[in-house]
């Protein structure tokens, strides 16, 4: 798999159906135990709620879970994970926090709900795409700096740190497949100036 979606941040959004309140919670995550926690602490935080369904999604080894909490069996756990999916999103957990407001939805009510509150959580959580990038490294001096800013732009690199001193160091990712293009051309405008520094190869935001 050379790239992947899944979310940026936790983040939760919310909305009304019928008087029940239904919360989505978001986490980004890479383990069981990870999204286990997740699950732990909203249920902790909501422990007066009537339901707090989950589920989630991993890469690794293609594992799916998903809890209904409670609800009809098929109604609110399935519809949360179904909304992940279709989404294609990975490493990511989903907790659909319900406080029943007193009339019942039925179970086409609920399917539609559940997989609504998915929806906005992975929303909120900003789904972004994760490819195999090379992690780079290069330092210029301040007159150059805004040309390293618009070649890093050109090539959607993105800058994972900046450090100002006497010259100005900048950390960036780009797609592995654009490593060569960005060296030569930094070469190319400086007159060979500058040249960048490899650091190691991993998945980052493309």
């Amino acid at each position: 798999m050379l790239e992947y979606k899944t979310v940026e941040n936790e983040a939760s959004d919310f909305f009304i159906e019928k008087k029940s309140r239904f919360i989505g919670y978001v986490c980004p995550v890479k383990t069981q135990e990870e999204a286990t926690q997740f699950i732990n602490k909203i249920k902790s935080k909501h422990w007066d709620a009537t339901h707090n369904v989950s589920a989630f999604v991993l890469r690794e080894n293609n594992i799916q879970r998903c809890s209904d909490d409670g609800e009809p069996s098929g109604t609110a756990g399935v519809p949360v994970l179904d909304a992940i999916l279709k989404a294609g999103i990975v490493d990511v957990c989903v907790v659909a926090t319900r406080y029943f407001g007193g009339t019942m939805l039925g179970a086409g009510g609920l399917v539609r709900a559940y997989s609504h509150t998915s929806k906005i959580a992975l929303e909120a959580g900003s789904i972004i795409t994760m490819a195999q990038c090379s992690i780079l490294e290069t330092t210029v001096e301040y007159s150059f700096y805004e040309r390293l800013n618009n070649l890093l732009s050109e090539f959607k690199a993105n800058i994972i740190n900046t450090e100002f001193s006497d010259n100005v160091k900048i950390t960036f990712s780009v797609k592995e497949a654009y490593q060569t293009s960005v060296e030569d051309k930094l070469i190319d405008i400086s007159g060979g100036k500058y040249n960048i520094k490899f650091l190691k190869s991993e998945f980052a935001k493309a």
